[in-house]
């Protein structure tokens, strides 16, 4: 029985999917090459955006016209919010809203012992590992809420050993992730700080060549004691924090829902800053959110520009059906939104390729991802002169800058 595996979305998709992956293998299924023909086809699927779930219906699509007579199965986010939108796709054979399917079915199959967590991650060198799942905190533009409510953190004793499974299969940076992380271990304990200092100190404690990495994060979930962790293991823990800010306007925020106003953001990221030697900071803005003046999107920019983040996610404001956000009036027409998209982005642009440019004579630690390019600890990319070994941890001095790139030797 031959399978293949899509997925569209985030790294915690990314991670079920390799679970999955993990169980059919074990079951004795072999997956297809490139070009050849599968008996069993899994797409999992991402609600984030609207363009995320019109790509996954023509994924879908293409997918069961490339494997004519296999089984398609689709699950994932976008089933979870409307299984309707694929089922009615002639060739689909599942939609699969359970959030405890992949075991479910696994078991179905004939697997007598679930895997406790993944060994590899494919032919990356980089391994994400979700430890938690659920969001309750209700964006008003955001539908995760509505199809991944319950909150589940796994156990730090489970989560050790699945790090330290990856950490002797050659994988050297272990990125935690989950839906929202700082929320991990509210459920196991009703605090959420102190049980994620807790597992990162554990993780880092494991012996072996290897950094870990931090998903997405609040900004006001960043703990006093996760700070000092990062700062104590400077080479164990990349020196690299993702905090979505989404707007920097006061009544954007307020109208999104989101826990603070701009000036508490600001504050926290610039403690953070003060305490960090170059901190990869990076962020997530959304444009364009229903009534944003001129005036507010310049207020947004400014607190780019005052930052100085190193990465800026932009994205445009996707109207989710189910959340409050799409009954918002003062929709902005897409025109508008594509120029402040371009403008925010040129802006981005050319924080990144300043905060590049000062690693500069500077040596980094590079995980290398193929034989010449690879990402450094604060989220650079870097290409190198010389070949190298892929999955490799080195040190490279940084001789140049082309097109925010390092060039290293």
């Amino acid at each position: 029985m031959f399978f293949k595996l899509y997925t569209l979305g985030c790294k915690v998709n990314q991670y079920e999917t390799e679970y999955l992956r993990e169980g059919l293998l074990r079951l004795g299924y072999l997956e297809a090459a490139v070009g050849e023909v599968a008996d069993v086809v899994f797409l999992n699927t991402c609600a984030v955006t609207a363009e995320s779930e019109a790509k996954g219906r023509k994924l879908v699509r293409r997918l069961i016209k490339e494997n004519r007579g296999a089984e398609v199965i689709v699950f994932g986010c976008s089933v979870r919010r409307d299984a309707v939108q694929f089922a009615q796709i002639d060739g689909v054979t599942k939609t699969e809203t359970n959030k405890d399917w992949l075991k479910q079915f696994l078991i179905e199959k004939g697997l007598r012992e679930l895997p406790v967590g993944i060994s590899s991650f494919g032919e990356r060198h980089r391994a994400y590992v979700k430890i938690q799942d659920g969001c309750k905190v209700g964006c008003s533009y955001c539908i995760i809420p509505k199809v991944r409510s319950v909150l589940a953190s796994r156990s730090i004793d489970e989560v050790l050993r699945e790090v330290r499974q990856l950490i002797d299969n050659g994988y050297r940076e272990i990125v935690l992730t989950g839906i929202h992380l700082g929320h991990y271990g509210v459920d196991l304990s009703g605090s959420s700080s102190s049980m994620l200092s807790e597992l990162v100190g554990r993780v880092i404690g494991l012996g072996g060549d290897f950094r870990v990495r931090l998903s997405s994060l609040e900004a006001v979930e960043v703990s006093g004691g996760l700070v000092e962790l990062m700062l104590g293991n400077g080479v164990r823990i990349c020196p690299h924090l993702h905090l979505p800010m989404q707007s920097g306007d006061d009544g954007i925020l307020f109208r999104m829902r989101r826990r603070w106003l701009c000036g508490e953001y600001v504050s926290c990221c610039e403690r953070l800053l003060s305490r960090f030697e170059r901190l990869a900071l990076t962020t997530d803005v959304i444009v364009g959110f229903p009534g944003e003046t001129d005036k507010q999107f310049e207020n947004t920019c400014e607190v780019v520009r005052g930052l100085c983040f190193s990465k800026v996610h932009v994205f445009r404001y996707s109207p989710r059906q189910g959340t409050e956000a799409a009954n918002f009036p003062d929709k902005i027409p897409q025109r508008i939104i594509r120029q402040r998209v371009q403008h925010l982005s040129e802006i981005a642009r050319k924080l990144r390729a300043d905060y590049a440019a000062s690693f500069v004579g500077q040596n980094v630690q590079v995980l290398f991802e193929t034989d010449q390019t690879g990402t450094t600890d604060r989220y650079l990319s870097i290409k190198t002169t010389q070949k190298h070994v892929a999955g490799n941890l080195e040190y490279i001095t940084a001789k140049n800058l082309e097109d925010e790139i390092l060039i290293g030797e």
